[in-house]
């Protein structure tokens, strides 16, 4: 297991990330900084990883689970709902390859605004 820093506008966190293929890629392409989209309680934006929908990659998901949406090749930060959530848990749009999770608060990145710049680097 690897952890990073994720450093967005006034928030700084540290993450676990877990031992997958696609974790293991993430983690050889940092440090990444890109501008942070919004959706609900959910901030993704796109990274320079490519990795196929994993067997166990799942839509609705804990509340601060890091994960990799395939379509839009974006890492996603998952801190309450979404607009396709049907309870007090995040639903992604489609399943998310299941990266880690934050080690902090996440409702803490509730504080950061649309196009904000996240990096994401090695800790």
């Amino acid at each position: 297991m690897h952890t990073i820093m994720i450093h967005a506008g006034s928030v700084s966190m540290t993450a676990t990330l877990n031992d997958s293929e696609t974790s293991q890629k993430l983690w050889d392409a940092l440090p990444i900084e890109a501008a942070a989209n919004t959706w609900g309680d959910e901030i993704y934006f796109g990274i320079p990883v490519q990795a196929k929908t994993e067997p166990n990659a799942r839509a609705e998901v804990p509340v601060g689970t890091l994960g990799y949406w395939e379509p839009g090749q974006a890492f996603c930060i998952f801190f309450g709902r979404t607009p396709v959530s049907v309870s007090d848990m995040p639903k992604a749009a489609n399943p998310v390859n299941i990266l880690g999770e934050v080690d902090g608060e996440p409702t803490d990145f509730r504080a950061v605004p649309d196009g904000t710049t996240v990096r994401l680097e090695q800790a």
